[in-house]
């Protein structure tokens, strides 16, 4: 049997939520080498440490969290005019947040930072405006679209990844817009633990780590979409230069600048949708106009891009969990569901396939869409899924 990606042959799901032992996390080596770490580990309870993670959360000392985010905060405040914070995000509900705390309660001046969708969705571009209208400074970096679309199109084919450009280029844009405009600290929403803990650090540090988005040799040839920069010089006619965004910034900059980078959810009790109704009503954040998102029964979280839905999609074959699963599990982590009721959403919505920008994405990508489903089928791992009466089932399903 082929088990593909690294992943543990046997199929375990967490007695507490609905994610299983499939879903892996990533690490700045997956950046550099396009390779996949081990995925997150259950106790001998058969508890993922994700929901570990949220049991401990109950036993913080929130007021003390928020006063030790006060004298971050006192530390980088200006006086004179410049931004003193970086918000990275697009306008959803998670960086309209942050940013807002951050200016109306402790006064900070935040300068918003976004990395442009592939395809913006009218909702989504709705809410970026609503968000800067609410007064904030914004940069958008907006790619060169022949070269994103030349790497999203290689990160699907070689990765089952499309979504992997995006994710290197926006882990990049802050920092690198930190070093131009010398802002020494950026406040990112949600630290990794909140949705998937693959080590004791994401339980405990409040900083995300230099080497996701910085390298001690910046001479190092980097891996994008499955390849190296020197594949893509000769078979893409993309230079060097067409990869300035995408390349990790030097680490003796950013220690020379004292950068620092944070995450709120470390300060805050962080809660999806307790963010939602906060943007709703500081900025009039709308939801998914179909009345959910496809793939899962929620509306208002990923809306801006039109990729999305196939960036979730994507996960769901190589991993055997796509949307749905993501979304119940911490719905159940935050009390407000059942795990009865998460195994029934799954069941329910898990996989749906996102038929709504599929047209747009392939004319996006200038692909067919029997190479679309070639490369889909091809993608599958024996050890989670049996084709069967001319149809693909999981062999493992939540329960």
């Amino acid at each position: 049997m082929i088990v593909k990606y690294g992943l543990p042959q046997k199929v375990i799901f967490c007695k507490e939520c609905v994610q299983s032992n499939q879903r892996p996390g990533t690490s700045p080596e997956f950046v550099k080498k396009n390779l996949i770490v081990p995925t997150a580990e259950f106790d001998e309870n058969g508890v993922c440490l994700t929901c570990k993670y949220f049991k401990q959360k109950k036993k913080i000392d929130w007021i003390l969290r928020e006063k030790k985010l006060c004298e971050l905060l006192d530390k980088h405040r200006r006086t004179d005019g410049r931004f003193d914070v970086i918000v990275p995000g697009s306008g959803g509900k998670d960086s309209i947040y942050v940013a807002h705390i951050l200016k109306y309660k402790y006064n900070m001046n935040p300068l918003t930072v976004t990395w442009a969708p592939h395809i913006y969705t009218d909702i989504g571009k709705k809410n970026f405006y609503n968000w800067l209208n609410a007064g904030f400074d914004n940069i958008l970096i907006t790619p060169n679209p022949k070269v994103h679309k030349t790497l999203t199109k290689k990160a699907f084919l070689n990765l089952l990844n499309p979504f992997q450009p995006f994710i290197i280029g926006q882990k990049n844009a802050a920092p690198r817009i930190a070093l131009q405009f010398d802002v020494p600290l950026i406040m990112y929403g949600e630290n990794q633990a909140e949705s998937h803990v693959t080590s004791e650090d994401d339980l405990t540090s409040p900083l995300m780590k230099s080497e996701h988005f910085s390298t001690k040799n910046p001479n190092d040839e980097i891996f994008l979409s499955g390849v190296s920069e020197k594949q893509l010089y000769s078979e893409d006619n993309i230079s060097k230069n067409d990869l300035l965004f995408y390349r990790p910034l030097p680490l003796e900059k950013i220690k020379k600048k004292k950068i620092e980078i944070h995450f709120f959810s470390h300060y805050y009790n962080w809660s999806p949708q307790k963010n939602y109704y906060y943007s709703k009503q500081q900025t009039g954040f709308e939801t998914n106009e179909d009345g959910r998102s496809e793939g899962t029964y929620t509306k208002f979280s990923s809306l801006d891009d039109r990729i999305d839905g196939i960036h979730y999609y994507t996960m769901f074959i190589k991993f055997g969990q796509g949307r749905a699963t993501s979304d119940a599990c911490r719905d159940i982590r935050d009390g407000l569901i059942t795990r009865e009721e998460g195994v029934n959403l799954v069941k329910k919505y898990d996989g749906e396939f996102p038929k709504k920008y599929f047209s747009e994405i392939l004319n996006y990508i200038n692909l067919s869409k029997e190479k679309f489903w070639e490369r889909i089928n091809l993608a599958r791992s024996e050890h989670l899924w049996e084709y069967k009466n001319e149809k693909w089932k999981l062999k493992h399903i939540v329960s």
